[in-house]
């Protein structure tokens, strides 16, 4: 399969993840067999699938979308057809249909969700759909199940009938054949069979979808340039939300009309971009900041700067070097990296440590995952009294650290 993203590749790969999908197996399962059956299929770790459902769980629920989707959409090892498809009759499937209707019915509350659970729902489904996509693309060929076919009865009794009309007895001495009575008699002409007629090559349409969804989002981002001055709500996440979510439309309008699929090239980085943006702060962005690394070692009050700031590196404030007097009041600060903040045994400290994704460990006390703060206070060892240090260290994604030295 190729890599490139065009809107031919899109589609041909999802018809071949669709004739080759997971089948759930029996072994292994912890609930319905999805994240087991993936697993299988592509020849990864099932615990890291599992873990990306819990992980996509978080985001709103999106996990949770998921997997119901699998359980309604891929067949067991040895059924024939999923639950929904055994539902509109179209093979047999071990799952009861009580039970496809209720998972049907859960699906409801699912998309409602969808749709109000905000862009981190929406950016979950879509990295969860882009990374199946991904995945297929690139272990497609590899463990392949053995496709499945079904013969209704009817198509049975035709065959049987072909069968006996069709092929002719080992011995008619008679000629009680019917084949025998389509036989020319000797000498008669045989009229020559009709030319095949000419097969007429239709060229594909098309579809507008593509189109029509890039020119409704670029008419997004100029809105939001235009009227989004001195306006809060315009901000650039915003913005990249209210984009998603038409191209969202496209993918799902395309769905229907065989078209859109090359918007996927464009949704699945997006989304990364957007997740990133919720997680950190991009106001942080702003000001000044540089990428690299900083390791001040400043030895009096007055060479302390008001904050030290990156963009992205590392940042080691070594202020064991100031005399133990006096106050000193500081922030540090950096978008991605690792901050490291070594103060005196004896000063006293009032500290905030803040991480939006990372680990916090400040002055013994630790907080890990999203959101990490640890806020404290701590007099030294010998006590109130001598130096203070008021300080604030901050990290976008990456760890905080404020020890004694």
């Amino acid at each position: 399969m190729s890599g490139n993203v065009t809107a031919a590749g899109v589609e041909e790969t999802l018809k071949d993840f669709w004739a080759s999908r997971p089948r759930r197996p029996h072994r292994g399962r912890k609930i319905a067999g999805v994240a087991e059956g993936i697993a299988e299929r592509y020849r990864i770790d099932p615990v890291i699938v599992r873990v990306a459902f819990v992980a996509m769980a978080l985001c709103n629920g999106a996990g949770v979308f998921i997997y119901l989707l699998g359980w309604l959409g891929l067949p067991q090892e040895d059924d024939e057809v999923s639950p929904v498809e055994a539902l509109i009759g179209q093979g047999r499937s071990s799952t009861p249909i009580p039970l496809t209707v209720l998972l049907c019915l859960a699906l409801f509350p699912a998309t409602g969700f969808f749709f109000d659970g905000g862009f981190t729902m929406v950016a979950g489904v879509l990295l969860s759909v882009g990374a199946v996509y991904l995945l297929h693309l690139n272990r497609g060929a590899v463990n392949r199940p053995a496709p499945i076919t079904t013969t209704s009865s009817a198509e049975q009794v035709t065959e049987m009938g072909q069968e006996k009309t069709d092929t002719p007895p080992a011995w008619d001495p008679l000629g009680a054949a019917p084949f025998a009575w389509d036989l020319p008699e000797p000498g008669q002409a045989v009229a020559p069979a009709p030319p095949p007629a000419p097969v007429r090559r239709y060229r594909k349409r098309k579809s507008p979808v593509t189109g029509i969804t890039l020119g409704l989002s670029l008419m997004v981002v100029a809105t939001a340039v235009i009227t989004g001055r001195g306006e809060t709500w315009f901000t650039p996440l915003h913005t990249l939300g209210a984009v998603l979510g038409v191209m969202g439309v496209g993918l799902l309008v395309g769905a229907f009309t065989r078209g859109g699929r090359g918007l996927i090239g464009l949704v699945v980085p997006l989304s990364l971009v957007g997740v990133l943006g919720t997680v950190v702060n991009l106001a942080d962005l702003n000001g000044n900041g540089r990428v690299g690394d900083l390791n001040p070692r400043p030895t009096s009050i007055a060479e302390v700067d008001s904050e030290y700031v990156l963009k992205a590196g590392s940042i080691q404030l070594d202020l064991t070097g100031l005399p133990n007097a006096g106050q000193v009041e500081t922030e540090v600060r950096s978008v991605v990296g690792t901050l490291q903040v070594t103060v005196p045994r004896t000063a006293d400290v009032e500290v905030r440590c803040e991480a939006d994704l990372g680990s916090v460990q400040c002055l013994g006390q630790e907080s890990n995952g999203t959101d990490a703060q640890v806020e404290t206070k701590d007099v030294g060892t010998d006590g109130p009294g001598g130096l203070k240090i008021l300080l604030h260290v901050r990290n976008g994604v990456g760890d905080v650290e404020v020890k004694r030295g």
